[in-house]
């Protein structure tokens, strides 16, 4: 359940939850979230504020909507959920991903040099 800040809009703290869960493999099994019904008792929530929240899941890239069917899973949601959950942790990743580079590049030009001084 989530715990309402009045920080952030309502949709906004559903759709977070929503990511958590997500990047933490809770609706793996189905590649289903719950129903827009299920999601308003679950949260307490307006179906307007539950529509919004999957709309930002949406806009993300982490969920497809199909009328009639409900809303699914995209092929790389838990891994994108992680990220969006996590952005500093992601921003380090990117930090010590251009280190390597930065050393990578460092021992090409020494290569290059030396095979151009003979």
């Amino acid at each position: 359940m989530v715990e309402w800040t009045g920080k952030q809009f309502a949709y906004q703290q559903v759709a977070d939850d929503l990511r958590r869960r997500i990047a933490d493999d809770e609706f793996a099994s189905t590649g289903q979230l719950p129903s827009y019904g299920d999601l308003q008792k679950a949260y307490g929530v307006t179906v307007t504020v539950a529509r919004a929240a999957i709309g930002q899941l949406k806009t993300d890239g982490l969920v497809v909507s199909h009328q009639g069917k409900g809303v699914f899973l995209t092929a790389d949601a838990s891994r994108s959920a992680a990220q969006l959950a996590d952005p500093v942790g992601t921003v380090a990743e990117l930090r010590e991903e251009v280190d390597k580079l930065r050393t990578e590049v460092g021992e090409l030009r020494q290569r290059v040099a030396t095979l151009e001084g003979d």
